[in-house]
């Protein structure tokens, strides 16, 4: 007979619906009862596509032993850890405080007042290779609670204030650039130089590191801050993270050549990927990039969208009860499908041997030859060679069509949509593909559609037409970052206006006034055990981090110094943190770059449909300038809205009845120009950081008044 979670709506859930454990959805139910007749409280917290929470599933909790100690003694709890990762923050810190590690699934043995005294994360039913088994571990809790409740009770007590400090950082300091170099430094001394990547395996793609490293390459010069982000990209395209057959990639690696996948894919590594893919792109001009990137959005667009327009959230790496089954391959399947001297020629150039490299089969990869190699040989040029592997890669992926597919988990995660909807958005200006655009145009329309409240409160999940929890500040930071780059993009004022919508309803209910920074649920939301402030850029940037940058770039493209005082007032408050270990926070770090300048603002002036709008438009989209921000101000009434956000724009305007870009740095203004090249030339120069004080050769001018020089926390004239 189905539990309690055959009513829910997430799929982690759902597959626990016919469990024979007795278990509670978080809520005042479960907790009641633990409270009425005095039991603790099991609480299990995964998430849908969890190699090793369906291992867990299988060997415990679909197991009658385990049900009926569970069932006896505590009441049991379920959590989707993407539905409710306020929960998952909290008791995830207290694993990590109490075994110095953590994971999925995350095991909680905690008081009925929601307190916890025991964690860990996997465990098998007996006891084994040295660890207890998680009927052990129930038993010896059970004996506990009857005989010494005081003292576990006291002694989750103690873990709820020790874990506080935690989240409360109060000691405000400064960020340099000083930290800037010290990350990179420490990035350069654990890179792995043979095959990419940092530290030792399992590895992790972790792309904001990698757009933190274009970031200091941009501003430092160093060229070795480049290569290794170049190394790193190419390896994993080579190795078996990345799906050769459908595109896109998987979750890590559990090798150090990157050939090994855990073959989940999750939106969140592919959108921040692909916003890797398109920077390096923007940065050397290979096209091998843009390819990856487009690619990427294929997958994407193909097998995560909702006919309704938003993202799914992921895909399992078990298919038929096996991690990985849908992905490899033996040497005669593949000729089975391409004829003998195709086939033969597609397992040279992706290594499918007879031996394999996974299990006795074979994980499509580049590692060993290149196209570039095999082409020669066939007397062939590259692109022609390409054409023809696509040609065989394309039969191979409709073969494997007709296999089993992995689980797919289709709840719309509002944040995991902000970060593809930024992604695609940034795909669409800088490949110039309508498409991806289009994407992310949809995609905002269903959240403002299906995710948002009557009152305009921003909702977390969306699935089978229900919309649920109130929304996290990773949900109003991601959502205003996709917004941020959608304007960037269309260059229509709506999106800019709803970025500073959600940016001002986020500061009214996560913002700590008191201390600073933000905290991951609002005010308004379930208040639990400690309010956690999250700042570390783990899988995916933390919401601060995103906040941090975002709150800097509205404040140049509105004006609104406000926004850039809380910015410098959110540094300061982590600055201790980020000190201590640059490296864990490199979102946050790109936010520092962007805080210590030099930014620049570019207005161009213009009419929407005009040839010299859109090549100016055009031009400045495809460079990579991270410390720019760009504002269209449109000729005649439509230029209205973008006036009323950025006041400073309505003398902006056209000169000689041309298109026109004004480009200001430090306060201070070139002259308006007309010209595209001349406007890429300034744009170049203001991104070697020439000072426009010095001139380099360039005559600059005053815009304004003596303003407050943000960017170094000191007050500097223009002049």
């Amino acid at each position: 007979m189905a539990n309690r979670l055959a009513g829910e709506k997430s799929p982690y859930l759902l597959q626990h619906a016919n469990n024979p454990v007795d278990w509670y959805p978080w809520g005042d139910e479960a907790f009641n009862k633990a409270k009425e007749e005095n039991m603790p409280v099991f609480l299990s917290i995964g998430y849908s596509t969890c190699h090793w929470c369906h291992v867990m599933e299988r060997e415990s909790f679909e197991d009658e032993e385990v049900a009926a100690v569970l069932n006896k003694g505590y009441v049991s709890i379920k959590v989707d850890r993407e539905e409710r990762p306020d929960i998952d923050h909290i008791y995830m810190t207290v694993c990590q405080a109490m075994t110095g590690h953590g994971g999925w699934p995350l095991t909680v043995l905690m008081t009925p007042e929601r307190k916890p005294f025991f964690a860990g994360t996997y465990f098998s039913k007996k006891a084994g290779r040295g660890m207890p088994g998680l009927l052990d571990i129930l038993t010896q809790v059970s004996e506990s609670w009857e005989q010494q409740r005081d003292k576990v009770i006291k002694a989750g007590e103690k873990v709820v204030g020790a874990i506080q400090p935690r989240f409360d950082a109060t000691t405000e300091d400064e960020v340099g650039a000083d930290t800037l170099d010290r990350a990179f430094k420490e990035f350069r001394g654990v890179f792995d130089r043979q095959y990419g990547g940092f530290g030792r395996a399992p590895k992790f793609p972790t792309p904001h590191t990698l757009t933190f490293l274009l970031r200091y390459w941009k501003r430092s010069g160093e060229k070795q801050a480049l290569s290794m982000v170049e190394k790193t990209l190419e390896s994993m395209y080579r190795g078996g993270i990345y799906d050769h057959i459908g595109y896109g990639f998987s979750r890590y690696a559990t090798d150090e050549k990157w050939l090994v996948p855990h073959f989940e894919k999750m939106l969140y590594d592919n959108a921040l990927l692909a916003i890797a893919y398109l920077e390096a792109y923007q940065v050397t001009g290979k096209e091998l990039y843009a390819g990856l990137a487009k690619q990427i959005f294929t997958y994407v667009l193909r097998a995560m969208t909702s006919p309704e327009g938003g993202f799914f959230s992921a895909e399992d790496a078990d298919s038929e009860g096996e991690e990985g089954k849908f992905y490899v391959w033996k040497p005669e399947e593949i000729k089975s499908v391409l004829g003998e001297q195709d086939g033969e020629l597609f397992c040279r150039l992706y290594n499918i041997t007879l031996g394999g490299n996974y299990e006795g089969l074979s994980i499509p990869n580049l590692i060993l030859e290149t196209p570039e190699k095999i082409a020669v040989e066939l007397n062939m040029d590259k692109g022609e060679f390409m054409s023809f592997v696509e040609s065989l890669r394309s039969k191979l992926f409709e073969a494997r069509e007709r296999r089993v597919h992995p689980y797919k988990d289709d709840k719309i995660l509002t944040s995991w949509n902000g970060l593809m909807i930024a992604a695609l958005a940034r795909g669409g200006a800088v490949l110039g593909e309508p498409l991806y655009t289009r994407a992310a145009v949809r995609a905002v329309d269903f959240i403002y559609r299906e995710l948002r409240r009557n009152d305009g409160r921003l909702l977390a999940r969306y699935r089978d037409g229900e919309s649920a929890f109130p929304a996290y500040l990773d949900d109003y930071a991601f959502v205003s970052w996709g917004l941020l780059e959608l304007y960037e993009t269309t260059f229509e004022a709506g999106y800019l206006r709803k970025a500073v919508e959600l940016t001002r309803e986020m500061l009214k209910l996560f913002w700590d006034g008191e201390n600073g920074g933000f905290y991951f649920y609002g005010e308004d939301a379930e208040q639990l055990i400690v309010r956690p402030k999250e700042l570390y850029d783990g899988a995916i940037p933390s919401g601060n981090s995103v906040a941090l940058l975002n709150l800097l770039r509205l404040a140049r493209l509105t004006g609104d110094e406000e926004l850039a005082k809380t910015a410098g007032k959110q540094i300061n408050t982590f600055a201790v943190e980020v000190e201590d270990h640059p490296t864990g926070y490199t979102f946050f770090l790109q936010g520092v770059d962007f805080y210590l300048g030099p930014t620049r603002e570019v207005v161009i002036a213009g009419r929407p449909d005009a040839a010299d709008t859109k090549a100016m438009l055009n031009a400045v989209r495809t460079q990579y300038n991270p410390q720019t921000v760009v504002i269209f101000h449109p000729e005649g009434g439509a230029g209205k809205e973008i006036e009323a956000l950025a006041p400073f724009v309505q003398k902006q305007r056209l000169v000689d009845d041309k298109a026109t870009a004004y480009v200001c740095q430090n306060y201070a203004c070139q002259a308006p120009v007309n010209d595209v090249e001349l406007f890429l030339e300034i744009l170049k120069e203001c991104s070697r950081g020439v000072d426009p004080e010095d001139g380099a050769g360039v005559k600059w001018q005053i815009n304004g008044n003596k303003p407050k020089y943000m960017s170094s926390g000191r007050e500097k004239a223009g002049n």
